[in-house]
């Protein structure tokens, strides 16, 4: 057919695809995945800003004693270990694992919009404070308003792209969510490049306050997207959801899916603490994939390089200027891997992009640590070549592609397509929380444990990456073109989580709390 949806029965179960795409879809997801451009900008400014001179001589200034004069400290990994310092990245991340969890009711009870809405307010308002910022309690203020606009924008996007896209695009669309964070890093590592070369030394004011923007940009945002069919219909309007449905999939022909959303509206109402239900034997896919891929894409050890890169650069040797350069190029390879993942994910599955991007993960943590313990050993002394500093940029930039067109991107849709609606929302609110938990625990520890573990912190992700690409070799099944409402029966067919889930065709109010 050219509209509408054709159904058909295999031993796999009803099958349907979308007639077309429409501009209308592909507009509204690119506007929300705007909210994307929060915690990118977010997770690229910190590393530049906590990097330069005027911002640690404010507000850090025993760091910069200790930079300049290595006092009490035994070996070069250990010059920027403080742990106030780190309180300044990390403290967000703990404000956004908090947010998160409101943000589920909010988003389940009143709609996806209205918690971006919030998000963009309090981003907004945290980018303020801290480009404003005379104190050290104002600028922890501000994080943790940014980190609040963070866990709303990271828990209603995601949830919100996997409702309006088509499935058989699902991939594609919500990608865009993971590229517009790379945009934002990639902006963040510009802004850092620029604003040190301002006088009166406020370039730290600038590289902060600048995350208005992409705050602004989901808020106006926020008011114009229509909301989601799925949305519309858990709040009782159902001609409306109808008729939002029928526009976005550009025909009239919806019976099918639109069918299919009311039955999973009606098992969500009959769910009255999602929380409580998430906990059930049967969703027990749903709930270990909720909580290990966010907990495994922190251990990838991505946010070392987001968070620290200039840090990391100038600990290993890198002069100012090449500390900033080199964190533009990660951030510019990172941007162009995700547009690659757009492209694949749809085609290639989620599955084999988990598994390659895995091993190239492991190989460059690998190859990374072996090169810093063969040119610094356990002191950190030693010094790099031209020729070696552009290997090994050359091989954190390959470890950052890995990462990008593969856990990037699937942390965020994996999750965010595999719940069915009754538990949607606590499932997305898993997701958000544990990655805020396990970003804050990276983002607040990483320099004590470079400080202490040195080059073999490296090997440790490396392990890390090589547990978790056995984890879903073994138990994450294939979930490309699968409609989301539809989800259920991969889980059924799969030899291990199929003996978990229960027949849904029954009517045991059991299992409804």
């Amino acid at each position: 057919m050219t509209g509408g949806y054709f159904i058909s029965e295999s031993g796999h179960g009803k099958e349907y695809q979308e007639g077309r795409v429409t501009a209308f879809v592909v507009i509204s997801c690119i506007v929300a995945a705007m909210g994307g451009l929060l915690f990118g900008y977010d997770i690229g400014i910190s590393g530049g800003v906590t990097s330069m001179d005027e911002f640690l001589t404010r507000f850090f200034p025993d760091v910069q004693r200790q930079r300049q004069h290595n006092t009490g400290h035994e070996t070069e990994y250990c010059k920027f270990d403080n742990e106030l310092l780190t309180l300044f990245t990390s403290s967000l991340y703990l404000a956004a694992l908090f947010a998160s969890f409101l943000a589920s009711t909010i988003t389940r009870l009143f709609g996806r919009k209205i918690s971006m809405k919030i998000g963009g307010l309090a981003f907004l308002s945290g980018a303020l404070l801290n480009g404003f910022a005379v104190s050290l309690e104002m600028l922890i203020i501000g994080r943790l308003l940014l980190g609040v606009g963070v866990g709303f924008a990271n828990q209603s996007v995601p949830l919100y792209l996997s409702e309006m896209a088509p499935a058989k695009i699902r991939g594609a669309l919500n990608t865009s969510f993971q590229l517009a964070i790379t945009l934002g890093i990639l902006a963040a590592n510009l802004v850092n490049y620029a604003t040190p070369k301002l006088e009166s030394g406020i370039g730290w004011r600038f590289s902060l306050g600048l995350a208005g923007i992409p705050a602004a940009l989901i808020l106006v945002g926020s008011f114009l997207l229509p909301e989601t069919p799925n949305s519309i219909l858990e709040r009782g309007y159902k001609e409306e959801a109808r008729n939002m449905l029928q526009k976005i999939r550009g025909t009239m022909e919806v019976e099918n899916e639109f069918r299919d959303l009311c039955n999973a509206c009606e098992i969500s109402k009959r769910v009255k603490h999602p929380w409580t239900a998430i906990m059930q034997a049967r969703y027990r896919p749903q709930l270990t994939f909720c909580v290990f891929i966010p907990f495994f894409q922190q251990l990838t050890g991505i946010n070392v390089i987001m968070f620290y890169a200039p840090v990391l650069f100038k600990t290993i040797g890198f002069e100012d200027n090449a500390c900033l350069i080199s964190a533009v190029i990660t951030g510019l390879v990172n941007f162009l891997s995700t547009i690659v993942s757009i492209y694949s994910v749809d085609k290639l599955g989620r599955r084999h992009l988990f598994l390659v991007g895995g091993i190239q993960i492991m190989l460059t943590q690998i190859a990374i640590g072996s090169m810093i313990a063969w040119k610094f050993g356990l002191n950190g002394d030693g010094t790099l070549s031209h020729l070696e500093a552009d290997i090994l940029l050359a091989l954190i930039c390959v470890y950052v592609a890995g990462f990008a067109w593969s856990w990037g991107p699937l942390g965020w849709l994996v999750p965010s397509e595999i719940c069915p609606l009754e538990i949607r929302s606590a499932g997305q609110s898993l997701n958000v929380s544990v990655n805020m938990f396990f970003t804050f625990v990276v983002g607040q520890f990483f320099l004590t444990m470079l400080c202490h573990m040195k080059f073999g912190l490296f090997y440790f992700f490396a392990v890390a990456v090589l547990i978790m690409t056995i984890f879903v070799h073994f138990l994450l099944p294939e979930t490309k073109g699968v409609p989301i409402e539809e989800m259920g029966r991969v889980w059924k067919e799969h030899r291990f989580w199929g003996k978990y889930t229960a027949d849904d065709s029954g009517d045991d109010d059991d299992v409804y709390i």
